[in-house]
């Protein structure tokens, strides 16, 4: 097959090249320009670039190395704008709202698979390829393709997937989906790639250093728009009783548990962000548990909206264990999942995922209604 591939620059994406060179595809690299790490955002106190893993310079100059040792075209989409628009504009949006938002979702579906597509169909390319750890299948029955897990459940970054199309799953390949980490590694140590011993980027690509906080300060000043930024606040208790003050409801985030600063007897947990109060909510280790909660943007991926309760095992954040719930598909594209035991700090913002065994169901927003 003539193949479209997606080069992070990191080992992952590398080894897929490398797999898929070997098996005899026909192979054209791409790598998407999504932020300027030198732009006055991202950067230390002393006003110096924050060092990236990932969607930096140098992994578009890594991935072009690997292009050029594996002997294919490689070409470099700058979609900083777009980025900007679709990823960064929202991430902003959802933290002045009192959410926790994982951009990394709508940065595959939205802007990553939906632009290599098209850039595939123009050249002629049956597939795309990543170097995610999952799996797709086309069930020839149902006339559908199926996600799953990737076999390495440790790495595995269906979460990261749930809301592609069908359309787009149909031109999905992910070569590492049956793979373990260090067999990949070995891939592309044989290949001699100079990625082989790259170390990963653990945090979101334009926050290197985690602060995300300090980063939408910096984001909102380098824009003119220092004024959006949340003016400090009362801390309640659950009772409504005013315990503290609060710098500005973005600093904080549902289970946070440190830097709250209120010194007391048991420790208190941010258990709710109430943005039209301005108020940030503490409560007891118990106070952070849910029996249920509702998602938007649902997408369903192994069929079609069901009218019957669907049976999950349903994620609520990328480290969280899918635990058993029934979900109720509701109108406008939401639903209500009730977990049989409550869950830890089900926090909006974040993705949930429905899994039925190693299958991906289908996925959606945590909202507050």
């Amino acid at each position: 097959m003539k193949i479209a591939v997606a080069m992070s620059g990191g080992v992952d994406s590398s080894a897929a090249a490398a797999l898929l060179k070997e098996q005899g595809h026909e192979l054209v690299g791409f790598t998407m320009q999504l932020w300027n790490q030198r732009r006055g955002v991202s950067v230390d106190e002393n006003g110096d670039p924050l060092p990236s893993r990932c969607c930096s310079l140098d992994d578009v100059y890594d991935a072009r190395r690997v292009a050029e040792s594996l002997g294919f075209p490689f070409y470099v989409l700058n979609l900083e704008r777009e980025f900007e628009e679709s990823v960064v504009e929202p991430f902003i949006q959802s933290y002045l709202a009192g959410e926790t938002p994982i951009p990394c979702v709508a940065c595959n579906s939205r802007l990553k698979f939906a632009s290599l597509d098209k850039m595939a169909i123009s050249l002629g390319c049956e597939k795309v390829a990543t170097g995610h750890y999952a799996r797709v299948e086309h069930d020839e029955a149902a006339n559908r393709y199926r996600l799953f897990r990737g076999r390495n459940h440790g790495k595995d970054q269906s979460y990261f997937l749930w809301e592609l199309t069908q359309d787009q799953l149909s031109r999905s390949y992910f070569p590492l989906g049956e793979m373990q980490k260090e067999e990949v590694r070995d891939i592309a140590r044989e290949a001699n790639l100079y990625t082989a011993e790259k170390q990963e980027s653990q945090e979101i690509c334009f926050v290197p250093d985690g602060k995300y906080s300090e980063f939408i300060d910096r984001y909102l000043e380098h824009e003119g728009r220092s004024a959006e930024a949340p003016a400090g606040g009362e801390i309640v208790n659950t009772a409504g009783e005013t315990v503290g003050t609060h710098t500005g409801i973005h600093r904080y985030t549902v289970g946070q548990r440190r830097g709250i600063g209120i010194a007391h007897e048991n420790p208190l947990y941010v258990v709710q962000i109430e943005r039209a109060k301005n108020q940030i909510v503490v409560g007891d280790a118990d106070d952070l548990d849910s029996i249920e909660f509702t998602a938007k943007g649902v997408n369903w991926v192994a069929f079609d909206e069901p009218a019957e309760p669907v049976r999950a095992n349903v994620k609520v954040r990328y480290r969280h264990e899918p635990a058993p719930a029934t979900i109720h598909a509701l109108p406008d594209a939401r639903a209500r999942i009730v977990f049989d035991e409550p869950q830890r700090a089900i926090t909006p913002g974040q993705a949930t995922i429905f899994y039925d065994g190693e299958e991906v169901v289908g996925g959606g927003w945590i909202t507050r209604k």
